[in-house]
């Protein structure tokens, strides 16, 4: 069972020069991608008044945050493995691919890589402002728990299939591709619902910066839950036993 393969790690481990390499790795990484998913946000936003909201900013947004997040874990890959949101971190460490206090540097690294993208969005935009995840009216928080549930899940399951599982073999730059167009999509099915996160640092560093908190939770709650299903499902029934293997953060 993936549970029994958890590891908790050693206080020496975050000292250790490459879980600090790999750590900023992290921030680098989100940052990149934080700046340019949220600032095309904010430039459609500045350009059609409110067009986020709109069909165009929908799709404006979901291939931002796709050719973002494709070319964040592509630059992190070989470095921290190139996660660039705490759930897939959560996932690997339910599966025993990453130590928990490890987990916990790249936690640290993401949530602050995306607040200082928002800060340095804030500036550069002359104050604009960097509008926190909010639910759409008629949306419940109960709606958007689910939403973000399902939505991290086939995130998840999608960086087991194509950058963890150790039958994966070389498949180069499927897997950045692969998981930069799983978010994309889900941004176009959920983005109108819930602002479509699937990433608690992603929703933490607008909600810092513009200091709005208003179901704040359900970006943490969501995904974190998604992420434990896919990896749990994918370990037991498609990884099993015989097929583990524990994985060098070179690999992811």
């Amino acid at each position: 069972m993936p549970i029994s393969r958890i590891a908790i790690g050693t206080p020496a481990e975050a000292s250790q020069p490459d879980a600090l390499k790999a750590a900023l790795a992290e921030f680098i990484s989100m940052l990149i991608f934080v700046f340019a998913g949220e600032g095309a946000g904010m430039a459609f936003n500045k350009l059609t008044d409110s067009g986020s909201t709109t069909p165009a900013g929908l799709v404006a947004a979901s291939l931002a945050h796709a050719f973002a997040l494709f070319v964040a874990v592509s630059v992190g890959a070989n470095i921290s493995g190139g996660h660039v949101n705490p759930a897939v971190t959560f996932g690997a460490f339910i599966g025993g691919h990453i130590t928990l206090l490890r987990s916990i540097l790249y936690w640290i690294a993401q949530c602050l890589g995306s607040i200082v993208a928002c800060l340095l969005l804030k500036f550069a935009t002359g104050g604009l402002e960097t509008s926190a995840f909010s639910l759409s009216s008629g949306v419940s928080v109960w709606n958007a728990l689910v939403f973000e549930i399902v939505m991290t899940f086939g995130l998840v399951y999608t960086v087991y299939a194509t950058a963890i599982d150790p039958r994966k073999g070389n498949i180069g730059i499927i897997a950045p591709i692969a998981i930069g167009f799983i978010v994309g999509a889900n941004i176009l099915a959920g983005g109108a619902f819930d602002g479509a996160s699937m990433n608690p640092a992603v929703s933490f560093g607008p909600a810092v910066v513009s200091w709005s908190w208003d179901s704040h939770w359900v970006y943490w709650l969501g995904p974190f839950i998604g992420a434990a299903i896919a990896a749990l499902i994918y370990e037991v029934i498609f990884i099993g036993p015989n097929t583990h293997e524990q994985l060098p953060v070179a690999d992811y």
